[in-house]
This record gives structure tokens, C-alpha cells and sequence, in this order.
């Protein structure tokens, strides 16, 4: 295991974001992290990437505890893109991709051709190259989000987190930006707010409460009762006749819909159906 963590805990003002949780990151695998808005996803993130220190319990990377590493050695091994990253508006694309190779900078080992080649990589892998020049304050909510990926791909981690990277993005690039994550020769650990995307992961984590409620292959953790008890959500397993790929149907659940539960529903749910199968 390359990342684990054991009995995470962080609490504010007496309530607990995070409570209890333990869980092991195979290197080389693209884990999904799934649960509904307020499950403590994105706290226990920053935790795995050494942002957060936790409240109890540990991370650790490697087999060593992270609280016994710096921040320049745990940011040449994890690399975050968070929900709401931000940077200063008068900044260029580049100048803020570049920020990317910090941890690997010193006296000596000042700026080179590599970083130079490495940023240009990470611009174009995010279809940004174009744009390098731009400044920051003038680019849409999606531009902004591709360009914080390039600024951790150009980091070149080990271990890539990101916090619902395809918010805000349209649906040609959230199917680009996805396929681009899963080719990377690098451990994936990715919160997801669609649940059909989390279907292409290679295993998932469900958090519900703070609490780690299960975890393992899509198929095993996505059932009829999980999307019920956990999301309050009905849904239908559907097969793509083209590709294969199982894909979901939503309906909203009884305890969202009373109506629904009583039998005094007079219009059909409205079913949302999001098939973001990435095409290989």
C-alpha cells in the first residue's frame, strides 16, 4: 500500500467531519471516493495529502508516518487540486502552472530547460497551451479548473488527489479531463460527485456521516441498498449495448419525495441518467 490511514479523525467545535476511518490506497489505482454533500470527502482529502493534520489517528506514506515528513517531501509525493482552489488574478497560466515545480526547486537545483518542458507537458495535457499567456482573473470557471490540474501535473506526484475535478467543466472536457487522470502513470484518489463516473474507477470509497461505510470494486459497492440508505435515490442498472459499460438510472428516493412514499404522487420522477463512460 502507497497511503494509509489509520482511525482518522478530525473534529470542529465538538462535531466530528471525519470520524474513525481507515483505509488503504493501492499504488497504481484510481480510488473514487463517493458520499453525499457534507460526508466529510474533502476533509479527509486534505488529510491524506498531508494539508490537514488529522485530529486523531494517521496518515501514512510509504509505511512512514506522515507527521513525520516535511511539507517539500510530502508535496514531491501528493499533489492536490481542491473544490475551490484559488490563486492571485494578476498571474499568467503559465506563471500559475509553473508554482507546480516549487517542491522541487532549491539553490541547488535552480530552474532549467526540464521544469520548462514539464510545464509546456502539463499546459497541453489539459488543453491549455493556447492560453499560457492569458492572465487568470480573465478565464472562465473551467478554464480555471484545468489550469490547477496542469499546476499538479507539472508537480509530477506520485499520488494525484482531486476534489470533484469536473466541476464546472462541460461535458467534452470532464470526459477529456477523466481520461487524461486515468492514463496517468500515477495513484489516483479522486473525490466524485457522479456516481457513473465513479463507476470507471478501480475501487470506490463510500463516506456517509464522516463515517467510511464500505469500500471495494464499483459493481460490489454501488447496490440498490447503498444508493438508498446513503444517497435516498431508487435507481435501475442499465447496459450500454455498445461498449458494455453498466450505467445507472436515478429516480429520487422516498425521503426526498414524501409524496412519492405515500403513493400521492400525480407526475412521474424525473430520472436522471448520466452515462460518462470514458472512451479508450
Amino acid at each position: 500500500m502507497i497511503l494509509e490511514a489509520q482511525d482518522l479523525g478530525w473534529s470542529v467545535s465538538g462535531a466530528d467531519i471525519v470520524d474513525g476511518v481507515c483505509l488503504s490506497v493501492r499504488e497504481g489505482e484510481t480510488l473514487g471516493l463517493i458520499g453525499p454533500n457534507g460526508s466529510g470527502k474533502s476533509s479527509l482529502l486534505k488529510m491524506l495529502a498531508g494539508i490537514r493534520r488529522p485530529g486523531r489517528g494517521q496518515v501514512r506514506l510509504d509505511g512512514r508516518p506522515m507527521a513525520d515528513m516535511g511539507q517539500r517531501a510530502i508535496a514531491q509525493n501528493i499533489a492536490l487540486v481542491e473544490q475551490q482552489a484559488d490563486t492571485g488574478n494578476r498571474i499568467t497560466v503559465r506563471d500559475a502552472v509553473e508554482l507546480g515545480r516549487t517542491p522541487w526547486l532549491s539553490a541547488l537545483q535552480p530552474w532549467s530547460s526540464q521544469d520548462d518542458a514539464i510545464v509546456g507537458r502539463a499546459l497541453d495535457d489539459v488543453g491549455m497551451g493556447h492560453m499560457a499567456g492569458r492572465y487568470w482573473h480573465t478565464l472562465s470557471g473551467g478554464e480555471r479548473q484545468r489550469v490547477h490540474i496542469a499546476r499538479a501535473l507539472a508537480q509530477e506526484p506520485r499520488i494525484l488527489m482531486l476534489d470533484e475535478p469536473t466541476n464546472h467543466l462541460d461535458i467534452h472536457h470532464q470526459l477529456s479531463i477523466l481520461h487524461l487522470v486515468r492514463a496517468l502513470p500515477v495513484t489516483v484518489v479522486v473525490a466524485l460527485h457522479d456516481l457513473n463516473q465513479a463507476m470507471d474507477c478501480d475501487r470506490i470509497a463510500v463516506m456517509s456521516g464522516g463515517r467510511l461505510m464500505d469500500q471495494g470494486a464499483p459493481d460490489a459497492v454501488l447496490t440498490e441498498t447503498i444508493l438508498s440508505e446513503i444517497f435516498d435515490v431508487r435507481a435501475r442498472f442499465l447496459t450500454d449495448p455498445v461498449d458494455g459499460a453498466r450505467i445507472m438510472r436515478f429516480q429520487s428516493g422516498d425521503r426526498a419525495t414524501p409524496g412519492i412514499a405515500a403513493g400521492r404522487a400525480t407526475t412521474p420522477d424525473f430520472p436522471y441518467l448520466a452515462k460518462t463512460k470514458v472512451a479508450t
